[in-house]
């Protein structure tokens, strides 16, 4: 059976109003004052409904309350602002609504007054494929069941907010500023009136942002802040110069000092974190030029810093990652964000990967009174242990995935098709005969997390997925299988462009012919042709780049 055409594209349309965020968690009733509300026509009566799936997403920003074990807080970079009240067994969407962007860069409870939530939008890490931005700074003062814009609306991308453990109204936002260009924006910004008006307290220049900020958690007037001197094109990320570096304020933000001791004066992106039990000991995660990166460590409080550790694990990468925890209760513990979630309990002279549901790890909050609890944000979402790591919640109960573009076939009942940041394509049905749709109704068709997803609607047996660096795939539903089917045989990782026979975009594109879905158009510098299922290929263009080796 076979959806009639015009309501195959009804159902369309509204799939793709909901990018990027394919899982859509609240239904909200169409404003009648709005123009853009489908109020009349053939859409109308039309509502959103969550087809899921229920997987995480990249979440940058994480952190728990004190004394309030079961209650954490999460920002994910295209889902907005979530509460679990249960340690999380189930998460619930607390910004929808209230926010203009779903874009979150950090989250931040008062521990005087847990009502009171500060958010800074927009995430910090600077992906090449990044199109949403944040627009400032929100506030709750009912734990978030209400939000207020409180300013900062031309700050482009804040990765952290500290707020004064005796004192809401007093509270530190971190910078980091717009991504593809300067801004004068960046720097470090302090409000003592709850965010009625803010001060930039700490500016270097409009190419330098602060990517960590943090405060000593026994005393609110010494503040740590790194500087990193960015920008990003969507070929080249600038990343350090002699600019960046610590700064510490010993004064409320009054003033701040740049901090030598020994660190590299070429320094890129840093993290920053300060021993609870021992605020002498600072750690700093470091990008900096060969053999000068790593984990660095200070037992004077900022004054003279040693290098640690300097492999590679620790701060690869760096314009996504470079994150480091101090536990609060041994000075000699610390974590440190990457790929893997990385631990040392030397104090940074060796190091153990941590077992984890995801990896790409971002943030990390550890409950001051029982360092075993802590709660991790990571690609795949937040997840709570209370074992130090040997178990962890489930990332399969949020539905905080951020898809680059979506499909539908024309079966009955149609299947939406995506691709999964940082996870699999999906298949997933439009809707079951069981309820729900759940982990049984969606599964992988081949490619990666950037897939541009070809068939023939009317029979998708044969599906074609890119992913990045040029993948392709053939998935075969009939067996399950899937084989590569790139057109040159060659292992793109690790190669530069001008080196590459095919040229291919993060988000390389794949299409079937309409008329004959046996033939694949596959996009790179040139559009290659294939009708025999990927085994030949044949060039149907010339270059049709502009070609500049300096952008490749």
């Amino acid at each position: 059976m076979r959806l009639r055409p015009y309501l195959s594209q009804l159902i369309l349309l509204c799939i793709i109003a909901a990018i990027p965020v394919f899982s859509i968690t609240r239904l909200i009733a169409a404003d009648p004052n709005d123009a853009t509300a489908t109020n009349a026509g053939p859409l109308k009566g039309l509502e959103w409904r969550m087809v899921g799936p229920w997987r995480g997403g990249r979440v940058t920003t994480v952190t728990g309350v004190p004394g309030k074990p079961w209650l954490y807080y999460m920002g994910a970079t295209g889902g907005g602002v979530w509460k679990t009240e249960n340690s999380g067994t189930t998460w619930e969407n607390i910004s929808d609504g209230f926010f203009k962007v779903g874009t979150i860069g950090a989250v931040a409870v008062s521990e005087s007054d847990n009502n009171v939530l500060y958010v800074g939008t927009g995430e910090a890490p600077i992906r090449g494929v990044t199109t949403a931005v944040g627009d400032g700074v929100y506030k709750s003062v009912d734990a978030g069941q209400t939000w207020t814009h409180i300013g900062l609306g031309k700050a482009g991308q804040i990765s952290k907010i500290e707020i004064n453990p005796g004192n809401p109204d007093i509270a530190f936002v971190a910078v980091q500023g717009q991504i593809w260009a300067p801004s004068d924006e960046r720097g470090i910004y302090r409000t003592t009136d709850g965010g009625k008006t803010w001060q930039q307290v700490l500016k270097v220049n409009a190419s330098t942002g602060a990517s960590d900020l943090v405060m000593d958690p026994t005393n609110p007037h010494i503040l740590y802040a790194a500087m990193w001197h960015h920008g990003r094109t969507p070929w080249f990320v600038q990343s350090g110069s002699t600019d960046g570096g610590i700064f510490k304020s010993i004064d409320g933000g009054d003033t701040w000092k740049k901090l030598a001791g020994g660190l590299p004066p070429m320094i890129g992106k840093i993290g920053v974190g300060v021993s609870a039990s021992n605020p002498q000991r600072v750690y700093a995660i470091v990008e900096a030029e060969r053999d000068k990166g790593g984990l660095w460590r200070s037992d004077d409080a900022g004054k003279t810093w040693k290098l640690m550790n300097g492999h590679r694990v620790l701060h690869t990468r760096a314009w996504y990652y470079i994150h480091v925890t101090a536990d609060p209760v041994d000075e000699n513990t610390v974590y440190v964000m990457n790929v893997p979630l990385m631990k040392s309990i030397d104090g940074g002279k060796t190091w153990e990967k941590m077992a984890a549901p995801h990896g790409d790890f971002h943030d990390q909050w550890i409950n001051p009174k029982d360092s075993k609890n802590i709660i991790s944000g990571n690609d795949g979402g937040a997840t709570i242990t209370f074992d130090g790591g040997k178990t962890w919640s489930s990332i399969l109960n949020q539905p905080t995935a951020q898809f680059y573009r979506v499909v539908t076939d024309n079966l009955f009942p149609y299947r939406i098709y995506g691709g999964q940041q940082d996870n699999s394509t999906v298949s997933i049905a439009s809707q079951t005969f069981s309820g729900g749709i759940g982990m049984e109704d969606f599964y992988d068709v081949g490619g990666g997390e950037s897939a541009h997803i070809a068939f023939d609607p009317e029979n998708p047996n044969l599906i074609y997925a890119t992913s990045i660096n040029g993948e392709l795939t053939e998935y075969d539903h009939s067996n399950r299988r899937t084989r590569t089917i790139i057109p040159y045989p060659e292992t793109m990782f690790g190669m530069d462009s001008k080196d590459l026979k095919y040229r291919a975009n993060w988000n390389a594109p794949v299409a079937v012919s309409p008329q004959a879905p046996s033939i694949i158009y596959f996009g790179t510098q040139m559009v290659l042709k294939s009708a025999e299922r990927g085994v030949t290929w044949t060039e149907i263009s010339p270059d049709i780049t502009r070609n500049d080796p300096e952008k490749q």
